[in-house]
């Protein structure tokens, strides 16, 4: 071997060694670390335990409310117009009919259709909130709980307005109760757990996001409603409406009501719990929900500069002939500034301060009509009272 492959072969064996080293020296400072840390308190460390924790802050969630989601399931008789049991198409034809001479009658035909929804008991009194259309001209009403009990239930009151009803369960109990959080605390971006029972599947439960806040039915093309609602990305499929909408602690923050289909399908809404909770009182004390108006019809005020958007207040564009808001001097064109000294951005606040004052309460409303800004006051009424105007 010459002097040079020497020197190369002495140099590797060297490198070798020095790494060898290295690897037994990191092992070596690891040993008094492990032999002073017994395994048995090195399981019991919280940091550690919570890290090697498989369970997420949604089955606690869960956990807390899911024994208070309900199945509801409901029938109701259809009635419908029947034939003599001929082809429509021939009963309908005025030449068939002509030529033989037919004097046919329509004869009313029953059905039974059954459904299914969700809902949540949220009193101990066996008290469950959920959508009216899931209880709406019902004949029979079965609940169905997580335990596996079933029990027939009855329909304190419903509200179609706002799509919500109250449920009494039939027994004396004792029966799980969901706990009901604040909804005027919600911020876009929180977390959101839907918990129902969608197509027959019990105590389904899907993760989302809060979306939005506010969202106004009319935005979704839905007349006939009074709601504005939460928007989520949380899964809500149909036999979901009437069940629970959760925070990250297991509060009722909503009551999941309108799925979209069609193109943006997979946006789900639900029914602010402060909505709904006052809306159950006043279905359970009276048997009916209030709804005070000031007969008028509203849109954001845009911004006369292109791309702007729009700007602070809500614009008047009708105004009921006879109703309050022209009894008190409101008029086509007035931009709300404000309610009770409240600021308003949009309709939505002007519908939520006329609900949250209620009917029979002279409200100030600040009024900017042109150069000028004065206020006006108006009593709002009870809805019914406007149908005749």
């Amino acid at each position: 071997m010459q002097a040079s492959d020497r020197s190369i072969f002495h140099l590797k064996q060297a490198l070798l060694s020095l790494r060898r080293g290295l690897v037994v020296s990191g092992a070596l400072l690891c040993l008094p670390f492990i032999e002073c840390v017994p395994s048995r308190n090195l399981e019991a460390t919280p940091l550690i335990k919570g890290l090697l924790s498989r369970k997420s802050f949604v089955s606690e969630a869960v956990a807390r409310t899911g024994p208070a989601v309900v199945t509801l399931e409901t029938q109701r008789t259809i009635s419908t117009r029947g034939t003599s049991g001929l082809p429509p198409g021939l009963v309908f034809d005025p030449y068939f009919r002509r030529f033989f001479g037919l004097q046919i009658t329509p004869t009313p035909r029953r059905r039974v259709e059954s459904s299914q929804g969700s809902g949540v008991i949220f009193a101990k009194e066996g008290l469950v909130l959920t959508n009216a259309h899931v209880v709406e001209k019902t004949d029979q009403l079965i609940v169905g709980l997580s335990d596996g009990r079933r029990v027939s239930g009855r329909v304190v009151g419903l509200d179609s307005l706002t799509d919500l009803a109250v449920v009494r369960l039939d027994g004396s109990g004792p029966w799980p109760i969901a706990s009901l959080g604040d909804s005027d605390k919600l911020l876009v971006g929180d977390w959101a757990i839907a918990v129902g029972n969608p197509f027959g599947l019990e105590n389904t439960v899907t993760l989302g996001i809060i979306s939005n806040l506010n969202r106004n039915v009319s935005q979704l093309g839905i007349s006939g409603k009074r709601l504005d609602l939460i928007q989520t990305d949380a899964a809500i499929n149909p036999g979901n409406s009437g069940g629970p909408l959760l925070n990250a602690e297991g509060e009722v923050i909503g009551i999941n009501t309108l799925v979209r289909s069609g193109p943006g399908a997979g946006l789900g809404f639900a029914i602010p719990i402060n909505r709904a909770r006052t809306i159950a009182k006043q279905l359970v004390e009276k048997g009916r929900a209030s709804h005070p108006m000031v007969g008028i019809g509203l849109a954001p005020v845009s911004s006369k500069q292109p791309g702007a958007g729009f700007l602070p207040g809500a614009e008047i564009t009708y105004v009921v002939p006879r109703g309050p808001a022209e009894k008190g001097g409101l008029k086509v064109g007035d931009i709300i500034v404000s309610i009770g000294r409240e600021r308003i951005e949009g309709p939505a606040d002007v519908v939520s301060a006329i609900n949250n004052f209620g009917v029979g309460t002279l409200l100030s409303f600040g009024i900017r009509r042109g150069s000028r800004r004065f206020e006006l006051l108006v009593t709002p009424v009870e809805m019914s009272s406007m149908r005749g105007f």
